[in-house]
């Protein structure tokens, strides 16, 4: 049986395939089109995932799409009206869009794709979250939470799922409480990703970035716009925003008058501890530093409320473990919150927690929830994307001329890279499917030399062209993960597996590794196996015999504004138009 997932017209639009169960595909449109959170019709995604299946159209016994249009309309309509006049612009934008396509997904599918409308099949948005996260997790029962901006009506749920991998008539997900629009965590922090200059729906990891360089000075300022009750839920206060009834702002006047001019998009940050040097630049540090403290801010009420939800979650279940996804649970320093700081013993969170996540969660729902199929599948890894194979490499690399070395045995190849590091060297890895999400986790990377400080600025500055402060995830062998971070010695942990976990970096190893070194001392690491990742592990071996340091500077393989590679040209492209010393690029070693 073959169950296709699809996700668009909102933002990171996506596909994913199951057979029987298991998943074999999965993809963003924005890998294809190279048009970073692509949210149009999937079309290259599908056909991706088709391709790798080895089927057509008329194989495909369900499209499930992860959200029901009909009632996210009538939100956008009722909220509309009771906001007009001064919703009248919204109203104009959003006829314009759901005329066009939003409320002919049924239609879309059947012409696009090409297949039969009883074949067609719809799920709640918040319950395609709710399964990518249960469904792909390795637990038989846990508590589910999701947090996003919005659904149809939904921006965060509650509830407990249970799953049998022999008999799937016990499968059940139940979303007991729910938050509703437009009291939503997400577009809060929306709201101030606004403020502080970056683009909503895909610049709000930059607060969390920017955030331990400033302390939570203004926290009361944020209750002002939250009211975080006992019982697990809040209540944002709508005198502050714009959202509902402006199609260009999420805040207004307000919200300015209360935190002050925002932060122009392309502005230089620099604090005192990110530029010491400019210490001189007195007015612009201060300008700065409040920006960075209002980041602190706003991330510490964000813990807060999620912190509050787990708990009540927890004294309403009763469970050990907890699952998630939403956009809200890519906030990998509540995560580790999350794990330490409730009674919950086990996390695991949707590698692609996002909307592109709701595909392969509206695909899981339909074959667990409404076939009742038992359970095959725990998403241990999240290389789901395309492959190319040497022999396309290769003609590929003589098609631009490019001088390559090969190698007797992949062991030869492998050290090299690891030298090559080790001597200072930046090296774009590339190998094997890309990643399903929004982390590089070894197959389209940039790797560095984590205990040479100068790397920030070579890796941001000259290569990627991107933010100073942006931080770098530390990738280290999991079984010496607990020597550097300070995370539980828990060998099943998932959240460190997919780079969604900032814990504390172990301060005797703090100077060791202080390119991957937050500021405050945490690290996004990613710890690898053997049987996960057998060539990056290797990498990262090979690299801590060589340096008694089993740990890896990892950033995405792309340029500032792009998606992450996916094709040997996209990888070509970013090499040669980036400070990238060396091109690991499937079998073979391109160095400049």
């Amino acid at each position: 049986m073959y169950i296709l997932g699809i996700s668009c017209y909102y933002h990171d639009a996506a596909a994913a395939l199951l057979r029987d169960g298991e998943l074999i595909a999965a993809s963003q449109e924005e890998r294809f089109t190279r048009k970073k959170h692509d949210n149009s019709f999937p079309k290259n995604a599908i056909e991706f995932c088709l391709q790798t299946a080895g089927i057509s159209k008329d194989d495909l016994d369900y499209v499930v799409f992860y959200e029901k249009p009909l009632v996210k309309f009538g939100r956008i309509l009722l909220n509309t009206l009771g906001a007009y006049p001064r919703s009248a612009a919204v109203w104009q934008e959003a006829m314009i869009a759901w005329m066009g396509d939003k409320l002919w997904i049924k239609t879309h599918i059947m012409n696009r794709i090409g297949v039969k409308p009883n074949k067609i099949l719809f799920c709640d948005h918040h319950m395609s979250h709710a399964a990518s996260a249960f469904f792909a997790s390795p637990f038989d029962d846990a508590a589910v939470m999701t947090i996003d901006g919005v659904g149809e009506w939904t921006t965060t749920t509650l509830g407990e799922a249970c799953g049998s991998f022999e008999n799937g008539e016990v499968n059940s997900i139940n979303l007991f409480a729910e938050q509703r629009y437009p009291n939503s965590l997400g577009l809060l922090y929306s709201a101030f990703t606004a403020f502080l200059g970056f683009k909503v729906n895909s610049g709000e990891y930059k607060v969390m970035g920017m955030a331990p360089y400033g302390e939570p000075r203004y926290v009361d300022k944020v209750h002002k716009l939250i009211d975080i009750r006992s019982d697990g839920s809040f209540k944002l206060n709508m005198d502050y925003f714009a959202f509902h009834f402006s199609p260009e702002s999420t805040i207004n006047q307000k919200f300015l008058d209360l935190f002050g001019e925002p932060r122009h998009e392309e502005s230089e940050f620099f604090t005192s501890k990110t530029n010491p040097e400019r210490a001189t630049s007195q007015a612009a540090l201060e300008k700065n530093q409040y920006y960075a403290d209002i980041a602190a801010s706003i991330q510490a009420v964000t813990e807060e409320a999620l912190l509050n939800m787990a708990k009540e979650l927890h004294r309403r279940t009763g469970k050990k473990n907890l699952v998630m996804a939403g956009g809200v649970a890519l906030n990998s320093v509540a995560n580790y919150r999350l794990l330490t700081e409730t009674p919950f013993e086990n996390l695991y969170v949707q590698p692609a927690a996002g909307d592109d996540g709701g595909a392969l969660g509206a695909a899981l729902w339909a074959y667990h929830i409404l076939l009742k199929k038992p359970r095959k599948f725990i998403m241990t890894q999240a290389y789901w994307g395309k492959e190319y194979s040497p022999d396309e490499i290769k003609r590929f690399l003589d098609s631009n001329s490019a001088s390559y070395k090969t190698y007797k045995n992949d062991d030869d190849m492998l050290d090299e890279v690891a030298d090559m590091i080790t001597q200072g060297n930046v090296v774009g890895f590339y190998q094997g499917r890309f990643e399903w999400g929004p982390r590089a986790l070894g197959n389209r990377s940039i790797l560095a030399d984590p205990r040479r400080e100068e790397m920030k600025e070579i890796v941001n500055v000259k290569i990627k062209f991107r933010e100073p402060f942006r931080p770098f995830a530390p990738v280290v062998l999991a079984e010496r993960a607990t020597e550097y971070f300070d995370f539980p010695d828990n060998p099943d942990l998932y959240p460190p597996r997919f780079m969604l976990m900032v814990t504390p970096v172990k301060e005797d190893k703090q100077k060791e590794v202080p390119a991957t070194t937050h500021a405050g001392g945490t690290g996004r690491l990613q710890s690898v196996t053997s049987q996960d990742n057998y060539r990056y592990y290797e990498v990262i071996r090979r690299f801590g015999e060589k340096t008694g340091t089993p740990v890896i500077l990892n950033t995405s393989f792309n340029l500032r504004g792009e998606p992450i590679v996916n094709t040997p040209d996209n990888a070509w492209f970013t090499f040669t138009k980036s400070g990238i010393d060396a091109l690991a690029i499937g079998p073979y070693l391109v160095k400049k």
